[in-house]
């Protein structure tokens, strides 16, 4: 076999440009199994220096099924990289071992891939094939034995990789499609108001505290007395965990009521919203 047809093995089975794969198998003396070594270790050095740059584009993939469903955000440097066939078949599979591993992500790290590399092996490999830092981001699964997950993608960018994400789990009895219908439109609701937890109360402490440092430090200024300025800073909390609280939230489809008052309407005695996550990519 001549070298430039070496070349040409070599790049087929690992991807790697043309030069770099010249160079291993002069490295190698024309070992082929050598010069994937070669490039492995290379590829590996080209990834570590790519990792200090920003990686706030990408997708984010749903898998599962309405009992278990899983979110997983993939991170790359440009749009162009998202929409890459490389990439997108990566996070394919990828998302389907997060949600087999319950989005435990040291597991999913370990799992072996389709082209019997690990998942972080294979990471490295794409990496130094594509030539930008790509980054495994937030992950979630939900999974409720007694309730039905509904999902809704925003900006699809192919099948089931999006730019947004969001599972909304509901417990109910009810399979009617008035449950249905709400699942869909609840978890279009979440896309776009972004609650930050299920009502006020289960909002993080560390959230409420920043929120309200910023309030005190702008009534500070104020030049208002300060029982005045106590109501005014407590109104605005009021107001903040109210428009961050899914329960308590305007309802996008008809913003004179609140999602609780939408789910009061339904009038299913057993219905409730028992878990929700969404997930935007680089956000």
């Amino acid at each position: 076999m001549s070298d430039i047809e070496k070349v040409k093995k070599l790049r087929d089975a690992t991807g790697a440009g043309f030069k770099d794969c010249n160079s291993a198998i002069k490295e190698s003396g024309g070992d082929l199994d050598k010069a994937v070594e070669i490039l492995r270790v290379k590829g590996i050095s080209k990834a570590s220096k790519k990792m200090s740059r920003d990686a706030k584009e990408g997708v984010v993939a749903v898998s599962g099924d309405e009992k278990k469903t899983s979110i997983i955000e993939v991170n790359c440097e440009t749009d162009f990289v998202a929409k890459n066939d490389d990439f997108i078949n990566f996070v394919k599979e990828l998302s389907e071992l997060n949600n087999q591993n319950d989005s435990n992500i040291e597991n999913l790290k370990k799992e072996k891939m389709k082209n019997g590399e690990t998942v972080e092996n294979s990471l490295i490999a794409l990496i130094a094939k594509i030539g930008e830092k790509i980054t495994i981001g937030k992950t979630i699964t939900i999974s409720n034995s007694s309730s039905i997950n509904y999902q809704y993608l925003h900006t699809v960018v192919k099948d089931n990789l999006a730019k947004l994400a969001v599972i909304v789990s509901l417990e109910t009895k009810d399979n009617s499609d008035t449950v249905k219908t709400f699942g869909k439109q609840l978890s279009m609701h979440i896309a776009a108001s972004n609650p930050l937890a299920l009502e006020s109360s289960q909002i993080d402490k560390a959230i409420i505290d920043k929120e309200q440092e910023l309030v005190t430090e702008e009534l500070k200024n104020s030049g208002k007395p300060e029982d005045i300025a106590k109501k005014i800073s407590l109104g605005k909390m009021n107001k903040f965990k109210e428009e961050n609280s899914l329960l308590t939230q305007a309802w996008v489809m008809e913003p004179k009521k609140k999602v609780q008052d939408v789910l009061k309407e339904l009038a299913i005695n057993d219905l409730k919203i028992k878990d929700f996550s969404r997930i935007k990519i680089g956000e």
